[in-house]
């Protein structure tokens, strides 16, 4: 008695559960009617004969209320005809069969009858035919029926199982365990019905299993509700699921974790057509007619007011959990919007590259135009001014001693200001860069350090910003080699890899350079305005290798 109370308790629960959470879902009303029928049968344990009757014509109410739940679940109601007309024959069975059982049933005369066991009962109400013969058909017949009935039901659960979709056999989950304990409680029941002695007086075990199978339904409901603000917390998690830099695809990917659905297609609003959403395939969502799912899925705008951010295109069963859909609405609108403003800070970062690059072309341009004045004009007449005292010192020199030591002193300083003005005019821009290239440069570089450096460039020309730079990162290299490492020789190497030009400048010297210091921060800073990477590696007295990727699409 206590486990029946327990289980018309159960239902009765899990159906206001429901009814408080999906208002306007059907299943908890079918959940709560189960919990009040499930008593109508223990009318038949009280001493008025009304209440026996009604209590025997009933008994099955809740049987057939429940194969209704089944088929109904999740949705709340009869999609197939063909459970509608599953559901209208289990209330006519009891309505019209329970009738004709009651009418011929005799509390008195079959006491088993009844799972109560009624022996004292005062009578039926609603006897009319007193032979025990005929109720034994009529009680035959209405088992055999109910029988049936079940293992239609069942079967109907079975298919819609196998034609389900992955998201919509984790709805119909809930509901597996009680349909396998109802076929069960079948087969026991036919046990009981073909032979009756086989079970050695176990007819209370199939009735025990019906039991067990009808309370596993509330409980597997709660559950089930459970699970849902389980992956309602899951649906927080998309920010981190989506990663630092969420992409369409990533997000995508989460969301079918998630929501459990891998036929899940995330639409974004398109670039240029208005109204437009895509994949991260590039498709529209919903097909060729934009808006209609294709058959057994469903669309979800995400988003509140105005223009959906996105749209998600999912497998129908899971429009039945809208808090969910509403959880991850909330999350990929903060996965978009970060999405958005990664896209915006990714502008703002080529814009602010782009200004970099001419700036240093700029640059360049002036360097190079400061290099030829000074090659063509100040070089120039420096030299003409040379060869002019040449002239005079040969002329007059041997007649005039004091004449001649000025003209050599003079000759002196005009050459020390020449050399000065071409190490000058080489750090603006070296010309020997634009006459010969990148290994010709480096190849002179190499020739006027103090210390052996060993050249290996590949022989090909590279766009002349990133040879400028890889030049500047050999000298400046070369330059902190011959200054402060104390190296006895350098590798300087310049290869192509892919999309990059590698140049690393690699010495034996003590190591311990600072990568924050003025010259290779000053280095770093260039390479990075050409959307390159500098890397110094420099442990204590194990050599320097510098490292600049230059790209070269």
């Amino acid at each position: 008695m206590a486990v029946d109370v327990l289980t018309g308790l159960a239902y009765a629960a899990a159906g206001l559960i429901a009814l408080w959470r999906r208002p306007a879902n059907g299943t908890g009303p079918l959940m709560l009617a189960e919990g009040l029928t499930w008593f109508v049968g223990n009318l038949q344990g009280f001493d008025q004969p009304l209440l026996v009757g009604m209590g025997a014509w009933w008994e099955a109410l809740n049987l057939a209320v429940l194969a209704h739940l089944l088929l109904a679940f999740p949705e709340g109601r009869l999609g197939q005809r063909r459970a509608r007309w599953t559901v209208g024959a289990a209330y006519a069975l009891v309505a019209v069969g329970g009738l004709a059982r009651a009418l011929c049933y005799d509390p008195a005369a079959d006491p088993g009858s009844s799972y109560l066991l009624c022996e004292e009962c005062d009578g039926n109400a609603l006897l009319v035919v007193r032979d025990a013969g005929v109720f034994a058909g009529v009680d035959l017949v209405y088992r055999w029926a109910g029988v049936v009935l079940t293992l239609w039901v069942a079967a109907l659960m079975v298919g819609r199982w196998l034609a389900g979709s992955p998201a919509y056999r984790r709805v119909l989950l809930p509901v597996a365990v009680p349909v396998v304990l109802a076929v069960v409680f079948i087969g026991w029941e036919v046990l009981y019905v073909v032979r009756p002695g086989l079970l050695g007086g176990g007819e209370l075990l199939p009735l025990a299993l019906s039991d067990l199978a009808q309370i596993a339904l509330p409980a597997a409901f709660a559950v089930g509700l459970l699970r849902i603000r389980l992956r309602r917390a899951g649906a927080g998690n998309l920010v981190i699921a989506a990663g630092p830099e969420p992409t369409p695809d990533r997000l995508q990917k989460a969301l079918r974790e998630v929501l459990g659905d891998p036929t899940l297609r995330l639409g974004v609003p398109h670039a240029s057509v208005p109204g437009l959403y895509t994949d991260p395939e590039g498709r529209a969502v919903g097909g060729p007619e934009r808006g209609r799912p294709a058959a057994g899925a469903a669309i979800t705008p995400l988003g509140r007011g105005g223009t959906p951010a996105a749209v998600l295109v999912h497998d129908r069963a899971l429009a039945q959990e809208p808090e969910l859909l509403e959880s991850v609405s909330a999350s990929v609108g903060l996965c978009l919007r970060n999405m958005q403003l990664a896209e915006r800070a990714a502008r703002d970062a080529e814009r602010a590259r782009a200004l970099q690059m001419r700036l240093l072309s700029a640059e360049e341009e002036e360097r190079r135009r400061l290099e030829r004045n000074l090659h063509d004009g100040a070089q120039g007449r420096l030299v003409f001014a040379l060869m002019g005292l040449r002239r005079i010192g040969a002329r007059w020199g041997r007649e005039h001693p004091q004449l001649r030591a000025a003209v050599d002193e003079t000759e002196q300083t005009l050459r020390t200001a020449l050399t000065e003005l071409r190490e000058l005019a080489r750090g603006l821009h070296p010309a020997v860069l634009a006459r010969e290239g990148l290994r010709g440069a480096l190849a002179a570089l190499a020739d006027e350090s103090g210390i052996p450096v060993v050249v290996m460039v590949e022989p090909v020309r590279f766009p002349e910003l990133v040879e400028t730079t890889a030049y500047y990162v050999a000298s400046e290299a070369l330059a902190n080699a011959g200054k402060h490492s104390g190296a006895r020789a350098v590798a300087l190497a310049v290869r192509r890899e892919a999309a990059w030009v590698v140049v690393e400048v690699v010495d034996d010297g003590i190591g311990g350079a600072d990568p924050a210091g003025r010259g290779l921060g000053g280095l770093a800073d260039r390479v990075s305005a050409v959307g390159g990477r500098l890397r110094v590696h420099s442990p204590a007295g194990d050599g320097t290798r510098i490292r600049a990727e230059l790209p070269c699409g």
